[in-house]
């Protein structure tokens, strides 16, 4: 018996001349049929040919547009080419377990393109899309805090009809991911320097009409991480105003970015004076090995990579509360529950607690509710 030619992600995007993370795109919606391997996702050929068959016979004369992808958006088209602004960056989308249960790969169907392309379609059909036998739903989680790891676990562990997968966009695009229907757990940490309140201004305005609920899952310093001693003595958002100072950014949309940019403004700083402003990290890891380095003096984020890069020195300046948003909407009411239960489980704050920094003390408090 021969073995079926199969592909990864790259390969199908090269081979359709699309993005990654519009291959992850179609996979997660369903247009594209794929099996995880381990880690890695494969795609065999012929549900590859067999999708190419229905781009064909779903695009009448009429209605191709060039170079059109089923179950893909103009904008997410225009993302191949290059991010508009304002638009949700996208991420793949990680599953909490390498495997099938029973240590196999497995195929995942999602759900149709039209179910998909609907503003902000059902949970039970769409980024919490049932899978082919029906037997699980998928539950889309934005963030890439250690401890939303944490989370997922105790969400297998508790419901075997849940399967969370992670998708590790920023805080804003993850925000107007939930907003577009393609998340359904968000994490954020985004500072009003206006008001000083974190997260429930930008929801707000964000999440208009919708009814939602939002719990407090920890709260952690935030600050500057610098050279080991400090020697361009940074001790202040103030001292970001010194000649030639090289900063390692974070993108935009992401919590830290907003931190950074609310406090250039309060403070009446400009972006430009900073050297790198425009370069960008994506995680708070690449900003702080920037600064081990020596390619920057400076760079923002929280103190938990700072210890894990080394050779780098954390000065705290704000306590930034990490909230989780959940959309109430039919059939998202018996996971809200579960999870509210996680959190205000004894068993999740001690797992917390042993992450040097975080503060437990307001974990899987009820916020604010619409």
């Amino acid at each position: 018996m021969t073995e079926e030619q199969s592909y990864t992600t790259e390969e199908i995007a090269k081979l359709l001349k699309i993005s990654k993370l519009t291959v992850y795109d179609l996979i997660k919606k369903g247009d594209l049929v794929a099996y995880r391997v381990g880690k890695q996702m494969r795609i065999d050929a012929t549900d590859l040919e067999a999708y190419k068959r229905r781009s064909k016979q779903l695009q009448s004369p009429a209605q191709a547009q060039p170079n059109a992808v089923p179950g893909v958006t103009t904008e997410q088209l225009s993302a191949v080419s290059g991010p508009k602004l304002g638009q949700a960056s996208r991420s793949p989308l990680v599953s909490g377990q390498d495997e099938s249960p029973h240590g196999t790969a497995s195929k995942n169907m999602g759900v149709s393109p039209s179910q998909a392309d609907s503003p902000l379609f059902n949970s039970a059909t769409s980024s919490s899309a049932q899978n082919s036998t029906g037997t699980s739903r998928h539950l889309v989680i934005t963030g890439q805090d250690v401890s939303l790891d944490i989370l997922m676990r105790h969400i297998e562990k508790q419901s075997r009809d849940i399967r969370p997968l992670r998708s590790f966009m920023g805080s804003l695009d993850g925000l107007i991911s939930m907003y577009r229907g393609e998340s359904d757990l968000v994490s954020t940490h985004l500072l009003d320097g206006d008001t000083g309140e974190y997260n429930l201004p930008y929801i707000r305005k964000i999440l208009t009409g919708w009814s939602y609920v939002v719990v407090n899952l920890l709260s952690r310093p935030a600050g500057l991480y610098v050279p080991r001693g400090n020697p361009r003595q940074l001790n202040d958002w103030t001292d970001l105003n010194q000649s030639g100072l090289r900063l390692a950014n974070r993108e935009k949309g992401s919590g830290a970015r907003v931190l950074l940019d609310e406090q250039l403004r309060l403070h009446g700083i400009s972006a430009a004076g900073l050297l790198g402003y425009d370069l960008e990290e994506t995680s708070h890891m690449g900003v702080a090995a920037k600064v081990s380095s020596g390619e920057a003096d400076v760079g923002i984020g929280i103190e938990k990579a700072a210890r894990l890069v080394g050779q780098v020195d954390f000065i705290p300046l704000v306590q930034e509360r990490y909230d989780l948003v959940m959309l109430r909407k039919q059939g998202n009411e018996a996971w809200i529950e579960s999870v509210l239960h996680i959190l205000q489980s004894h068993e999740f704050r001690q797992e917390l607690r042993a992450f040097e920094g975080y503060d437990v003390s307001r974990t899987g408090e009820v916020l604010y509710e619409t």
